[in-house]
């Protein structure tokens, strides 16, 4: 047992070559990011979520806002610091095509809302959480930004089974609605986006009419001043459930509907993105980077079927973050339904499902 331990620490990349990631390092990454999905069915088995709404008391907590812009920002960071460190299998930062830039750009925008705007200027409080999901959190974010990194910077990845249609001298034709794709993601994302934060944006304004509600009643049930002794926050764990109307009128996370549609969009720009074994030779030849094969997850085949069909590069590293991000918010939002049943009530509940319109399960 000890020798086959040894052996697979052995075969592990160096640190040196996860920081910046190089191609050869790069496989082994990706291979075992795209099987995150199977690692959140214990999500579904267990409710334990020491974070929001669902936190607890422990010494191993961390405050909320600090915790969650802290785990958010690994991302962006790690994107930026591995797309702008010098080396030798891409071309610098500056050069890379304006596709690739523009998708670093895309996820930026979203990490710099989720990190700085939403936990320290939208929401009005942040429950503690718990240092296991903020490491977990951390890692999560540390493999994607790397492998889209990787990606972003033109890394060839062959894949098992191969489809190469679309990076082939001879592509076949293609449709003006597939010509279109990069623009119909970044609509998408825009849209996505935006109703992302304007759903946080609702929740946040009713938590905070719900504890000034709370505060004028303390006020006038006791005597003048009382109320704020020892209060650290008003807003802190004041919790609604939001009214059957708007973008809550048949489901209770829109938030997490509309954040995957942003990621989705995400993906079809990435279409745009083409591996520098498709662009001239002059362009390609000094940086192109081939990493050893990669076996792809089952699920992941039919993106792959996919854009063989349509003639358009694979986005992989965004379709398996499409992917990882609806496996790891799918049991998040069930759980979170239940609570809001045994806190408010079916009746508030009012039949919406969690982020399937009429669904009591999700």
């Amino acid at each position: 047992m000890g020798a086959i331990i040894s052996t697979c620490l052995g075969a592990l990349p160096s640190t040196a070559e996860l920081f910046p990631p190089t191609p050869a390092a790069y496989t082994p990454i990706l291979y075992g990011f795209q099987y995150f999905p199977l690692i959140t069915v214990a999500l579904w088995i267990l409710s334990w979520y020491p974070a929001g709404k669902t936190s607890s008391q422990s010494v191993f907590n961390i405050p909320g806002r600090i915790a969650w812009s802290v785990m958010e920002l690994v991302g962006p960071i790690n994107l930026i610091y591995t797309m702008t460190s010098p080396s030798p299998y891409s071309p610098s930062f500056t050069d890379l095509p304006k596709p690739n830039i523009l998708i670093v750009a895309l996820y930026c925008t979203h990490y710099l809302n989720r990190a700085v705007i939403s936990p320290f200027f939208s929401a009005p409080s942040m429950s503690p959480i718990h240092v296991v999901v903020m490491a977990a959190a951390m890692l999560f974010n540390w493999f994607n930004s790397a492998c889209l990194a990787g990606w972003l910077r033109g890394y060839v990845v062959p894949t098992i089974p191969s489809f190469n249609t679309a990076t082939s001298g001879n592509p076949s034709p293609r449709s003006v609605v597939v010509e279109l794709l990069p623009t119909i993601g970044l609509i998408l994302f825009a849209i996505g986006m935006a109703g992302n934060i304007y759903s946080e944006t609702e929740f946040f304004r009713l938590r905070r009419e719900e504890a000034e509600r709370r505060v004028a009643k303390k006020v006038d049930d006791e005597s003048p001043g009382g109320e704020a002794r020892g209060s650290r926050n008003k807003f802190y764990k004041v919790y609604v459930i939001p009214p059957a109307c708007g973008v809550f009128r048949y489901i209770l996370y829109p938030h997490y509907v509309f954040e995957w549609l942003e990621w989705i969009g995400f993906a079809l720009a990435g279409t745009a993105v083409a591996p520098f074994s498709a662009l001239p030779p002059s362009t390609s030849a000094p940086f192109l980077a081939i990493s050893p094969p990669l076996r792809l997850a089952p699920w992941l085949v039919p993106a792959a079927w996919a854009a063989d069909k349509l003639a358009v590069p694979l986005p992989l590293p965004a379709v398996i973050f499409v992917i990882n991000a609806v496996t790891n918010m799918l049991p998040h939002a069930r759980w979170g339904r239940k609570w809001y049943v045994e806190k408010f009530g079916e009746k508030a509940v009012a039949g919406r499902g969690a982020v399937v319109p009429g669904c009591a399960w999700m």
